[in-house]
């Protein structure tokens, strides 16, 4: 692996080449839609609203895609204390406000991550926690995916979120699917914030495709192909990016492959009910 480019040395990795000529066919195809030549817009609002819903689906709160659009009260306590709506709401913050960010996070990754805590964490927890990495003794609230794992200590995750900023920062040859790979799998398996981390990680991973211009219109949700995909098979590749070998780093950046063109068939089938009238 190259010390100048390690990123770069994970495209690589058996079968990675492939996943990122998929899904790069897959992304270009969809783009090349009639559609999208008037209604790109309609599209990317659709997309981010689907998205935002299978991500709160992959966190447990499975809602159906009508009743996240027809809800106005996604507050804490607003499903009867069970913290679902909070999540819904969350996810959709998130999928709003996630493009904004695109100018801190190619500058100031770390910075960009905070916000999207920020974003999602609000109101849920007390203020002096919102935002910040967790800190000793603050033990995380483990996402579906990464309930299997043991949360690494505090100190570990300050020293690899650092690392993982100056990578990004210091550019990279790698495939934009390979990088969103990476910073998904990081931040799933650290668990920086203690909560909310992975809405925050599916978040950070849309924001990067959409820097790496692989998806610069946000227009493919992966978070809905990792929801249909399930959570076993989410969990089994995050429990194989967190092993460290090639094999299972391999592994984690196909699955991230095939979710995201499942996200890509979504995309296509927004824009066939668009051009038939249906939506």
């Amino acid at each position: 692996m190259s010390n100048n480019d390690p990123l770069a040395a994970l495209a690589a990795l058996p079968g990675v080449t492939e996943s990122v000529e998929s899904v790069r066919k897959a992304v270009d195809r969809a783009y090349g839609h009639r559609v999208m030549r008037r209604r790109s817009s309609e599209v990317t609002a659709e997309a981010a609203l689907r998205g935002a819903r299978a991500s709160a689906a992959c966190e447990g709160a499975d809602w159906p895609l009508e009743e996240v659009r027809r809800r106005s009260d996604f507050s804490v306590g607003a499903d009867g204390g069970h913290g679902e709506a909070e999540l819904v709401g969350a996810a959709l913050r998130l999928s709003a406000e996630a493009g904004h960010l695109l100018e801190v996070w190619r500058r100031a990754p770390l910075q960009a991550l905070a916000r999207l805590h920020l974003l999602a964490a609000s109101g849920t927890l007390d203020a002096d926690r919102v935002g910040r990495p967790r800190r000793d003794g603050e033990e995380p609230v483990s996402p579906p995916p990464a309930r299997l794992l043991t949360p690494p200590p505090a100190e570990e995750v300050a020293g690899r979120l650092d690392g993982l900023a100056r990578l990004l920062l210091a550019g990279t040859e790698a495939p934009a699917l390979v990088v969103a790979a990476v910073v998904h799998g990081e931040v799933l398996a650290l668990r920086p914030f203690g909560s909310m981390d992975g809405l925050v990680a599916r978040a950070a991973q849309r924001v990067t495709l959409v820097s790496a211009g692989l998806d610069p219109k946000a227009i493919c949700p992966a978070e809905v192909g990792l929801a249909e995909l399930g959570a076993e098979a989410y969990a089994g590749a995050l429990q194989a990016y967190a092993s460290g070998t090639p094999d299972g780093v391999a592994s984690w950046i196909a699955h991230c492959a095939e979710a995201l063109l499942l996200g890509v068939r979504e995309t296509t089938a927004v824009c066939e009910a668009l051009q038939r009238g249906a939506a």
